[in-house]
C-alpha cells in the first residue's frame, strides 16, 4: 500500500544551509530519543537549548559527553508558556523540536491524566509560545522558523495487513495513543489557521541506548541479567516495527533540514517481529554474551502474563515519502541494532543502575538491582 495524497502535504522546502544551523531548542532533550537526538544535532555542528522537566524518565545523565560549548540545558516545563518564550527570544532559536511527552502505555491507562497534560495542554503552551515568536520574526527568519513535533505511529490504531500511510485515519487505541494524536492534530491546525511552518514525524517502536528500563527491550535485558521472569503480554503474538533510535534521529534531522512544512513523515525500521520472537531474540544475545552460570537459556525465564486493555495486534507504516522526499531509509537492521543495544547496556551498568534503584526501585521492573560483582544494589 503506497502513500496517497495527503492534503498536508506543500510545495518542497528549500534545504537549510549550513549558516541557518543555528540555534534549536529541544523539548524533552534529557529523555532517550531526545538526547540521542541532542548528540547527534550538536555532532552535526547545531546549538542546542535543552528544555526538559526530568520526570522519571529524563535524566542528566543521559547527556553526558555533549559538548558543552554548543548546549545549554534550561530545568523546565512545555506548559510554561512564559519560559519558553523567553527561551525562544533570548537565544533567537530558529526551530523547535519538540520530543516532550509522556510515552508509556501502561502507565497512560494507570494515571491518564499526566498524558493528557503533557501530551495535549502541553503541545498547546508549546505550539502558543511558539507562535508568538515567530510572528514577531522578520520576514527571512520566519521562512526558516521550524516547528518539529515528535509523534507516533500508535495514533493510527492497529493494521491486521498492509501499511499505514501518513494519509490514514487516526484510530488511536490506549489514553496515550489519543493523547499523541490529539496533539498531531494541534501542529496541524497551527499550520493550517496560523500559517506556523510546522512538520510531524510519525515513528515507529524505538530502541537503543538510553532507553528508560521500563520499556520492551531494556525491560527484558535487564530482568533476564537478574534473573527474573520475562514478562510477555498475551501470546505474544502483538507485531511491532523496530526502529533504531540513531537510524530515528538522522531522519529528523532531514525533515528538518528538508521536509515540506505542514507534512508529516512515517519513520519505520521495516523490521516487524512479534514481541515473542524479540524476546526470545534478546534471549540468544545473551546466551551468547552473559551465559547463565547454570549453562541454561535465558528463554526458560519467559513467562506469558494476561494482556493489557486496548492492545493494538500489530503496527506497520509505510516510509514511501521519507524515502522518496528525503532519501531516507533505516541503515540498522534489528539484529545488528539488538547487538549493539546488548552491548551497551552492558557496559553502561553506571547509567542504567542508578535509575533502576533511586527512580524505579526495581518495583514495576520487577529487578532487584544487583552490579555485575554480583551485589545487591
Amino acid at each position: 500500500m503506497k502513500a496517497g495524497p495527503d492534503p498536508m502535504e506543500g510545495e518542497p522546502d528549500r534545504q537549510l544551509s549550513v549558516s541557518m544551523k543555528k540555534l534549536i531548542l529541544v523539548t524533552g532533550g534529557a529523555g532517550f530519543i531526545g538526547s540521542n537526538f541532542t548528540r547527534m544535532a550538536v555532532g552535526r555542528g547545531y546549538r542546542v537549548v535543552n528544555l526538559d522537566k526530568l520526570t522519571y524518565a529524563g535524566t542528566r545523565e543521559s547527556l553526558r559527553g555533549v559538548d558543552s560549548g554548543l548546549h545549554v540545558f534550561v530545568k523546565g516545563d512545555i506548559n510554561d508558556r512564559e519560559l519558553v518564550l523567553q527561551l525562544l527570544r533570548k537565544h533567537a532559536i530558529c526551530a523547535i523540536v519538540n520530543f516532550a511527552a509522556e510515552s508509556h502505555v501502561d502507565r497512560s491507562i494507570d494515571s491518564p491524566g499526566e498524558f493528557i497534560r503533557t501530551n495535549i495542554n502541553g503541545t498547546f503552551e508549546l505550539l502558543e509560545a511558539a507562535r508568538t515568536f515567530w510572528q514577531e520574526l522578520e520576514p527571512e527568519s520566519r521562512n526558516e522558523f521550524r516547528f518539529l513535533h515528535v509523534s507516533t505511529d500508535e495514533v493510527f490504531g492497529s493494521i491486521e495487513s498492509g501499511l499505514f500511510t501518513e494519509s490514514s485515519p487516526a484510530a488511536p487505541n490506549s489514553p496515550y495513543a489519543a493523547s499523541k494524536a490529539a496533539a498531531d492534530h494541534l501542529v496541524r491546525a497551527y499550520h493550517h489557521t496560523y500559517g506556523l511552518p510546522t512538520l510531524v514525524t510519525n515513528c515507529s517502536n524505538n530502541y537503543g541506548p538510553y532507553q528508560f528500563p521500563e520499556k520492551l527491550i531494556p525491560n527484558t535485558l535487564l530482568s533476564a541479567l537478574q534473573g527474573r521472569m520475562l514478562p510477555v503480554y498475551g501470546d505474544g503474538s502483538n507485531v511491532r516495527d523496530w526502529l533504531y533510535v540513531e537510524d530515528h534521529c538522522e531522519a529528523i534531522i532531514r525533515v528538518l533540514e528538508r521536509g515540506r512544512t505542514g507534512s508529516a513523515y512515517n519513520v519505520g525500521g521495516e523490521s516487524e517481529r512479534k514481541n515473542i520472537d524479540l524476546v526470545r531474540s534478546i534471549c540468544a544475545l545473551l546466551d551468547k554474551e552473559r551465559p547463565r552460570a547454570d549453562g541454561r537459556s535465558y528463554v526458560e525465564q519467559i513467562a506469558f502474563v494476561p494482556d493489557r486493555p486496548g492492545h493494538d495486534r500489530r503496527y506497520a507504516i509505510d516510509i514511501t515519502r521519507i524515502r522518496r522526499e528525503l532519501d531516507w531509509k533505516p541503515s540498522i537492521s534489528l539484529d545488528e541494532g539488538l547487538a549493539r543495544t546488548l552491548r551497551w547496556y552492558l557496559d553502561n551498568e553506571d547509567w542504567w543502575v542508578p535509575l533502576v534503584r533511586e527512580r524505579y526501585q526495581g518495583q514495576r521492573l520487577g529487578l532487584a538491582v544487583e552490579s555485575r560483582d554480583g551485589r545487591r544494589q
